[in-house]
């Protein structure tokens, strides 16, 4: 949503600089859809810089339509993933009322649009999506099942926090909708304020620190912060505690009783206590169990047993791979861009699918951003001091980063077309031993730069997930987009200390060989060195920095990092000697 930040800053000058995430838009995106499937997607963070930018997405639209070989006056539809309509709760307020119709309102759309492509009838073009819906379908219209549920849960669409739906082909019917005031998404979004994170960005560290803490130390407290009703409802009293709009736009309200029941929020960058962990996985206990109960219900009710997860609460990777270990349902599908980025994604499908051209099919791997020839790979390298490259054949490639890794070193690895969504899918990544004790400290003050708590990801080809991972058997496509924790098993634990959390869970990757054929050989070759046929994966990026689009990005991160050696293409890139 094009200036919600902005608008928020010029209209609320003096707060915290955190508060002014709290807003609708963020992860500005653009996809291509048309008789071919997905032709392109990408985020606009990739182009600017600026991550989780909610910015007119020029830049990846402009990606978009030269990836499809199309102008945009060639473009049927402009779908747009979320549907404003003037209501009382725009009224209470001069700040609200404005704010809907300067950064809301389709009006406001329309004047971004023929600010960069004037002259275009865009009354006709532009197609409000409810953005509920555009989360659904980027889901169930991926998912390739014919029938299932389809959980939303997000900070809020226009009004709502949670939307279920039934998928029965192309059609998708709502079962019920919880209103934004009992916010599954907002509730995470603001523990995540209180435990001194940026909200809407940092909720995954919340994920990763509640290991650490004891669930039951504040159990009762959160009884009453969330309860669970009949019929697989639920309310969320914290957020009824923000009182006018002003706490709205703050949550000051919330925070408050979260300060008396917990004491005083962390600051940013300050030590973490061990009540900060305790809130943490009180939280996620809280969030899980919400999940189950209404999962539970509507899997009973309807018989269905088939469930599509999206919006930004399917990204919390421990809860969905409760759900998958439930027994509730038989398979899930979770959107590898369960953002708001996705929605850009899911708007086209859902005009697509409402003229009779839905997409049916589940999909493979996100590889939909730009990819980049040897050829400007090669420019890229001549025309960065401070760097050498040297072409190999794909063979060694192969064998000469399994021997680095293997050796120790850390590798930055760039192949192929930039993913879509927030993982690092093997094409804009870094790469290490996950057999060294070591390594993910190294990793997270050294190269990342990070904080020390944070777990990082294996990757393993499907051929060897069951003997190392407890993965559902018959499931294993399920676990290719980085999106289910699942049991390290016992006896590996010790084998691959860098990427099993204190709990002895992982986030794990499953390669199939068709989806990323270099990734999988690397794989293999590591394990004929080592042993052990896993990789740790994390994203190509620095503190603070989206993930590299370009092989200038990937240079300059190369350049300023203390990664050891980068692979771009068919290149083997080194320091020059300083």
């Amino acid at each position: 949503m094009h200036d919600s930040v902005a608008f928020k800053r010029r209209e609320m000058p003096g707060l915290d600089p955190r508060h002014y995430r709290i807003v609708q838009g963020l992860d500005a995106a653009a996809a291509l859809v048309d008789d071919r499937g997905v032709v392109a997607a990408a985020a606009e963070e990739r182009f600017t810089g600026e991550k989780a930018t909610g910015a007119f997405p020029r830049g990846a639209i402009d990606f978009c339509l030269t990836r499809g070989g199309i102008t945009m006056s060639e473009v049927d539809r402009v779908a747009f993933g979320f549907d404003y309509r003037l209501t009382e709760s725009h009224e209470v307020s001069e700040f609200t009322r404005r704010r809907f119709h300067e950064v809301y309102s389709t009006e406001a759309r329309i004047a971004l649009l023929d600010e960069h492509w004037p002259g275009m009838d865009w009354h006709e073009l532009l197609v409000p999506v409810p953005h509920h819906h555009a989360h659904a379908a980027s889901a169930h219209h991926l998912s390739g099942f014919g029938e299932a549920l389809v959980l939303v849960a997000d900070g809020m669409g226009e009004t709502e926090s949670m939307t279920l739906f039934r998928a029965e082909g192309d059609e998708l019917s709502v079962l019920r909708q919880v209103p934004a005031l009992h916010s599954l998404g907002t509730l995470y979004g603001v523990v995540t304020l209180y435990l001194g994170f940026e909200f809407a960005m940092d909720e995954y560290k919340v994920m990763g620190l509640a290991p650490y803490g004891d669930r039951s130390r504040y159990a009762r407290e959160w009884e009453r912060l969330v309860r669970l009703g009949d019929q697989g409802r639920y309310t969320v009293p914290l957020l009824g505690e923000n009182r006018g709009w002003f706490e709205n736009e703050t949550h000051a309200g919330a925070l408050r009783v979260l300060t008396e029941l917990f004491g005083p929020p962390r600051s940013p960058g300050a030590p973490v206590e061990q009540r900060h962990m305790d809130v943490a996985a009180a939280a996620q206990a809280v969030l899980e169990r919400t999940l189950l109960h209404v999962v539970r219900h509507f899997t009973e009710e309807t018989g269905v047993r088939r469930l599509c997860l999206a919006g930004g609460v399917a990204l919390n990777c421990t809860a969905n791979g409760l759900l998958a270990r439930s027994g509730l349902v038989e398979r899930i599908f979770v959107q590898p861009a369960s953002g708001d980025d996705g929605t850009a994604l899911g708007a086209a499908l859902h005009v697509r699918a409402r003229n009779g051209l839905a997409h049916r099919g589940r999909m493979g791997m996100p590889y939909w951003g730009p990819a980049f020839s040897e050829e400007e790979i090669s420019e890229a390298v001549e025309n960065t001091p401070g760097c050498t490259a040297r072409a190999a054949s794909p063979a060694e490639i192969v064998n000469e980063t399994a021997r680095n890794i293997a050796e120790g070193r850390v590798v930055a690895w760039f192949q192929g077309a930039m993913e879509f969504g927030p993982r690092a899918l093997g094409n804009r990544s870094i790469l290490a031993d996950p057999r060294d004790p070591g390594m993910r400290d190294h990793l997270n003050a050294v190269v990342k730069q990070r904080e020390d708590f944070r777990p990082f990801a294996p990757v393993v080809r499907r051929e060897d997930v069951h003997r190392l991972f407890d993965v559902v058997a018959g499931a294993e496509d399920q676990y290719a987009h980085m999106l289910f924790v699942v049991q390290v098993r016992e006896e590996f634990r010790k084998e691959l200390p860098a990427v099993t959390h204190v709990d002895g869970t992982a986030r794990v990757q499953v390669v199939h060989r068709q989806d990323n054929e270099r990734l999988w050989e690397l794989i293999r070759v590591f394990g004929e060195i080592s042993g052990i046929p896993v990789l740790l994966n994390t994203s190509f990026n620095l503190r603070g920095q989206p993930v590299v689009r370009d092989p200038d990005t990937a240079l300059r991160t190369f350049l300023r990092s203390e990664l050891d050696h980068l692979v771009m293409g068919d290149h083997l890139v080194v320091r020059d000697a300083r």
